[in-house]
């Protein structure tokens, strides 16, 4: 008997082992998933800062019962879902949350659930290196229940010095086009499923061009956004209620300014603010800010200058 517990005994001993061997340390899991956090920022334009301690935070750095038997490190519940499953008490009891086939499909996922819903449009709006207003609207929108969830977030990207991933995208290798931003060749292009190749001007922002007979609804559908956050994202005058062939339509928000290349520039022919506003990648107002214009429907006349910066 006694020797029976003996092995008994050893087996657990053994067991525990093997399972405390097998949890990820929070080293690890930033140095398998950096990366992959930084590509989502450049693909979605969430700060990889923000990404990882949501990870790290929400999956026990990988450890918790949905990062290993849903692959989900984000802790997304089911809502709209029709894939696989798993049900685990949260707010409520039994609440089902996303199964994923693997971990690098729930990074991507997290992407899609921010940028899809109206609720998170207000984040893209804030500088990417401005991780504690992230942080803060992520619990302003919602995200989470827990008061102390910015906090936590906070901590954790400052303890480890997540914020530098945040500074390690380097577009300097796309030369600023300062004439007609529709003549850049694409440099990142979708998957075969999406009918328009996606480009990327030299203020870091990503856009399509409008092909004969395109709506806002039709590219909005195709890329996964909500029609709300596509009208948020483009400075189109209310008097334009088409699109046209050729037009530029950004799949995610402008910058407050130019981040590099030219700082002004001379116009060549008449145009309205809201087209100059496209054409580098500015939110309209913002352009509006730099160069001391009242009106959004000004238009601009050869020969004058427009600060970009």
């Amino acid at each position: 008997m006694n020797k029976f517990f003996g092995i008994a005994f050893l087996t657990l001993m053994s067991l525990s082992s093997t399972l405390s061997a097998q949890q990820t340390t929070v080293e690890e899991y930033i140095k398998k998933w950096e990366n992959v956090a930084v590509q989502q920022m450049i693909d979605h334009g969430i700060p990889a800062s923000i990404t990882m301690s949501q990870g790290i935070l929400e999956s026990g750095y990988g450890n918790s019962m949905l990062a290993v038997k849903a692959n989900n490190h984000f802790g997304i519940k089911c809502h709209d879902w029709e894939g696989e499953s798993v049900f685990k008490d949260d707010d409520k009891k039994n609440e089902c949350f996303r199964k994923y086939e693997n971990a690098s499909a729930s990074f991507e996922d997290h992407s899609a659930f921010l940028t899809g819903r109206s609720r998170y449009a207000f984040l893209f709006e804030l500088d990417k290196s401005d991780y504690k207003a992230w942080a803060r609207g992520l619990k302003e929108a919602g995200y989470a229940t827990n008061p102390k969830y910015p906090k936590l977030l906070i901590e954790l990207i400052e303890k480890h010095e997540l914020y530098k991933l945040d500074e390690q995208i380097d577009f300097e290798e796309f030369e600023p086009e300062k004439e007609n931003i529709k003549k850049e060749e694409p440099v990142i292009a979708d998957s075969k499923t999406n009918k328009h190749k996606v480009y990327i001007n030299a203020n870091r922002t990503k856009y399509v061009i409008a092909q004969s007979g395109d709506t806002f609804y039709q590219i909005s559908k195709e890329f996964g956004f909500h029609l709300r956050q596509m009208d948020k994202w483009n400075d189109f005058p209310d008097t334009k209620d088409v699109l046209v062939e050729g037009d530029i339509v950004y799949i995610m928000p402008k910058k407050n300014k130019v981040k590099n290349g030219t700082t002004r520039v001379e116009i060549e022919s008449d145009q309205e603010l809201w087209e100059i506003s496209q054409v580098y990648g500015i939110k309209l107002k913002s352009l509006m800010q730099l160069n001391k214009i009242n009106t959004p429907n000004i238009e601009m006349s050869k020969g004058d200058i427009v600060f970009l910066k």
